[in-house]
């Protein structure tokens, strides 16, 4: 283990890393510590109450569905925060809050799919693309022995290495991409066009935008930079699961050749 990583943990803390021993330590634990009463942990669950809400209020009723879609995804800015004032950053809660992430959007985009048929096969991509993107990372991320993965450094790409440390950037691009969502989902039931963008001699491009309409125009450079962020986190995450095949193969001829 190296010594940042030593640091992170406390002095008594103990790794595990046998299942059966991990759901020992899981069944018996102590009100005074448990892990799934978390303060972070709970607002983790009030995201998903949240999340399944707004599904149900989606396909009639876009004002509740709205509130409480994006509260949800509000709540996502918090949870990290108070974890680390409260000292209670967890495995489980990080792997909570990516789950809920992922699920929520991919939730909403179904119901896009939907609303918007001759754009169904974009909106299955972007799901396929979210959901491949963070289950590599997150996988290439544990195998190298990250202790989060946003631990990102600048060397294995800079892109990732800004966008992960940065948490303003985080939030603006994850906020501005779930903003162009919600408003391609509120375009479908509020069509009306902004008065002043009615008149004459306004550009045909923006001409009859409704209010959600131009949200979704402001916000599509966001989506569009949150989704390259996901291409290259999917390519970098696969070439170091490929490197990590090459170390393992050479050690293994290593190995064979010093049998022999």
């Amino acid at each position: 283990m190296s010594t940042k990583n030593a640091h992170k943990r406390k002095p008594d803390s103990v790794s595990v890393v046998d299942a059966n021993a991990a759901l020992g330590l899981a069944t018996n634990q102590t009100y005074k510590e448990n892990v799934f009463l978390f303060a972070p942990n709970i607002i983790g669950y009030t995201r998903v109450l949240l999340a399944a809400l707004s599904l149900h209020y989606m396909s009639y009723h876009p004002r509740y569905c709205s509130i409480t879609y994006v509260i949800s995804c509000l709540l996502d800015a918090v949870d990290g925060p108070v974890a680390r004032y409260r000292g209670e950053e967890s495995k489980f809660g990080a792997v909570l809050d990516m789950v809920t992430d992922r699920c929520t959007t991919s939730c909403l985009l179904c119901y896009l799919a939907s609303a918007y048929p001759d754009y169904a096969v974009a909106f299955q991509f972007l799901i396929a693309l979210d959901f491949s993107s963070h289950y590599m990372h997150m996988y290439s991320s544990i195998i190298t022995g990250s202790s989060s993965h946003k631990s990102v450094t600048s060397e294995v790409s800079r892109i990732l290495w800004l966008y992960y440390n940065d948490r303003r950037t985080l939030f603006f691009i994850c906020a501005g991409n779930e903003l162009f969502f919600v408003a391609l989902y509120l375009a479908k039931w509020w069509s009306s066009p902004i008065e002043l963008l009615s008149g004459p001699g306004i550009p045909a491009l923006i001409a009859g935008l409704s209010w959600a309409g131009a949200v979704a125009c402001a916000s599509f450079p966001i989506f569009f930079i949150k989704n390259v962020i996901n291409v290259v986190q999917l390519w970098k995450a696969s070439k170091i699961l490929v490197g990590v095949d090459l170390a393992e193969r050479a050690k293994a001829r290593r190995e064979k050749l010093g049998k022999q």
